[in-house]
Formats: structure tokens, sequence, C-alpha cells
């Protein structure tokens, strides 16, 4: 059973995470953080995405935003 994991933990160290391994020994800073960088434009393009939602709604007035309109008020 022990080679079983022993498998998996050599799957996953000398395979499957063989990429980062590279980019973490780059000597370039802007090549090593080139996955965080699209991350953050992933992120941030959901981020502004998601605002516009927001505003398309608050300004289409569908909300009651009355004091007694919601009973945890």
């Amino acid at each position: 059973m022990d080679s079983f994991f022993y498998g998996i933990e050599d799957l996953f160290v000398n395979v499957l995470f063989a990429p980062f391994d590279a980019l973490r020994a780059m000597e370039n800073w802007w090549g090593a953080n080139t996955l965080n960088w699209i991350f953050m434009l992933i992120g941030a393009t959901a981020f502004v995405y998601w605002m516009l939602q927001l505003k398309k709604y608050n300004d289409s007035g569908e909300e009651n935003k009355e004091v007694s309109a919601h009973s945890y008020l």
C-alpha cells in the first residue's frame, strides 16, 4: 500500500508540478509571475463585469427600497 501513495507523490511532485518548478527557477521576475498576472486579470475582469451588472440592476429600479419592504428591516 505504501508504493501506491509513493506513486501518487511521485506523480504530483515530479510530473504535475514540474511547470511550476520551472516558473520558480526563472531569472526574470515578470516571467516567473506570469500565472499570477493572468489570475489577477481574470479577477479584475470578473469584478468589473459584476459591478456593471449590479449598476444595471440598480438603475432599473426594480428593487423595493422602502423601510417596510423587507421583514428583517
